[in-house]
């Protein structure tokens, strides 16, 4: 069936660009709002060719639809890229925008961060030959509920693509410069709008640093390919910088002394691997430098793991105890700066950093790999925040009458918390009442859906993993395939969780509880492996990752510096 939908005379984008009045023929024919701060007669040759471009691909991706409903995912994480794949390309037409062009597999970045695995079998590209799932590579950064439109600002030329974010991309930017921003990105073709007949909101989460002065800049974090890449550079170069004969064994026990401030699965599995390149690898190429390494692992919490049973967390102690590796619980860091620690006296012969400990005071570092959980993702706040209009179809009121909604200022619905939007049980957008009140007006828009680390389930306390992402995105998936949302909402089934240790060892704790499911050791990490193996999305990466582990433990792991 044809869909239409309401298309005025003038668009004002949310954040303020000023309006344009356009040709009502030419905006149906391109199905796309500009974002045109003057007449187009007025941009310069180059404003003209971009904006030309960016046409031509939407009518495009117009040509295409076929009468088919447009599903826009933001976001290529665990949620909206397994959604994209899964819709059923004769009912849907299914847009990603990202900011990067792949998914990653993230159980897989801390192997990759040391050489165990290559950098791309944990990569699954968003555009291939085996799906048909259109992609533009952006940020989304304003949505317009009531004409069903997102607007887009490019990202191909991102520097920091495929890097842990930490910050708003805007900020420091006040309104009126973001305002202007925007103005001269939409000449230069950078900023556009696509209209969508659903929409998938899953931009996922930025990396929580608390604000800890210096971390931002100094620490490497562990949540994308790109970083992976940082420290398994960052690695080598502290063994090389350790090994020349001008470096003095002052320097060189701070050099590599790397630290891992975290105690949840990624810290402790990144902890395991490091060891591992280290003993197996590293020591019979630099045998006179390992006296001098130490890998301690900080987290705030009394105890490391802790969404794993108490007998099995103290399992992982003990075994990290063994191999060397030092766990430092109820400890709080303060800082991390470039630099030596105060009362060294060393000549600057290379980059080092200074860890401060409230419990230990100053502590020199090589490294700091920062694995301390999630913040959200400042497009909630931003563009997720208020809701001037909603649209007349596609919102179910849930609380009030009709009438009554008609005449409230609309805000979308958040966690007091975390911040995260509030989906209902069918994962649909809830919306409420803008005030203070128990009983506020509620309603949901039944076209927009959230998944994924940036929303929350209504009433649930699911954690924010990978696995409650992914089982949302099937659920989703197979709903706007069959059309029957009037089924049962969604719940989470508990798999379990695994993590591995080290020297072939790992965990596994099963989801139905009790001391039988749990497993440690050589057994729970054939398992630990088998799964993750099974789990990888396509076929050539599920050849090329036992592969490479063959390779790998014939041959050693490769310490190329690239």
């Amino acid at each position: 069936m044809q869909v239409t939908r309401r298309t005025p005379h003038i668009h004002q984008l949310s954040s303020g660009i000023q309006e344009v009045l356009l040709s009502r023929d030419t905006i149906r024919s391109a199905h796309i709002r500009p974002s045109l701060p003057t007449p187009r007669t007025q941009l310069s040759q180059a404003g003209r060719c971009a904006a030309q471009q960016r046409d031509l691909t939407i009518n495009q991706l117009d040509s295409g639809r076929d009468n088919r409903e447009r599903v826009v995912v933001l976001g290529s994480g665990w949620a909206g890229y397994t959604v994209a794949r899964q819709l059923d390309p004769r009912k849907y037409q299914a847009v990603v925008v990202s900011p990067r062009s792949y998914f990653a597999f993230t159980p897989l970045l801390a192997s990759t961060s040391v050489g165990t695995l290559e950098f791309r079998t944990a990569l699954e590209p968003v555009r291939s030959r085996r799906t048909k799932v259109n992609f533009f590579q952006g940020w989304a950064d304003a949505v317009d509920f009531e004409n069903k439109t997102v607007t887009i600002e490019e990202a191909v030329d991102d520097s920091s693509q495929g890097l842990a974010r930490t910050t708003y991309r805007h900020a420091g930017e006040t309104s009126a410069q973001r305002a202007e921003e925007k103005k001269e990105q939409a000449k230069k073709g950078r900023l556009f709008n696509l209209t969508y007949d659903k929409l998938v909101i899953s931009v996922g989460c930025y990396s929580q640093t608390f604000n800890t002065p210096g971390v931002r800049e100094n620490a490497y974090f562990l949540k994308d390919v790109g970083d992976a890449r940082k420290i398994r550079n960052r690695m080598l170069a502290c063994f090389e910088a350790a090994a020349l004969p001008t470096t003095t064994d002052e320097m060189r026990k701070i050099l590599l002394n790397f630290a891992v401030v975290g105690g949840g699965p990624t810290g402790i599995e990144f902890s395991a691997e490091l060891h591992d390149i280290i003993s197996e690898d590293l020591a019979k190429l630099y045998p006179e430098l390992i006296k001098f390494h130490k890998v301690t692992v900080y987290d705030v919490a009394p105890k490391i793991l802790p969404m794993f049973d108490d007998n099995l967390a103290k399992y992982a102690m003990n075994t990290f105890k063994r191999e060397g590796i030092h766990i430092k619980t109820s400890h709080h860091v303060q800082e991390l700066r470039k630099g030596f620690p105060q009362g060294v006296d060393a000549p600057p012969q290379h980059d080092v950093f200074t860890l401060k400990i409230k419990e230990e005071g100053d502590v020199g570092v090589g490294m700091v790999v920062w694995s301390t959980g999630l913040m959200q993702n400042p497009f909630v706040a931003q563009a997720l925040n208020g809701v001037p209009h909603l649209p007349d179809s596609g919102m179910r009121v849930l609380k009030g009458g009709d009438q009554e909604a008609s005449q409230v200022n609309w805000v979308v619905k958040k966690d007091a918390k975390t911040g995260s939007v509030i989906t209902d049980d069918r994962l649909r957008l809830k919306v409420e009442a803008e005030g203070e009140g128990q009983n506020k007006i509620e309603a949901v828009l039944t076209e927009v859906f959230a998944l994924g680390d940036c929303a929350i389930l209504e009433g649930t306390a699911y954690p924010a993993t990978a696995q409650v992402a992914s089982q949302k995105a099937d659920w989703l998936a197979k709903r706007l395939n069959k059309g029957d949302f009037d089924k049962a909402g969604f719940t989470w089934k508990n798999l379990g969780v695994m993590a591995y240790i080290g020297n072939w060892k790992a965990l596994l704790q099963g989801g139905g509880g009790g001391a039988w499911n749990n497993i440690s050791g050589r057994a729970a990490w054939i398992v630990w492996r088998g799964a993750y193996l099974t789990k990888s999305v396509s076929l050539r990466n599920k050849l090329l990752i036992p592969t490479y582990w063959l390779i790998n433990w014939l041959f050693g792991r490769d310490i190329n510096r690239f």
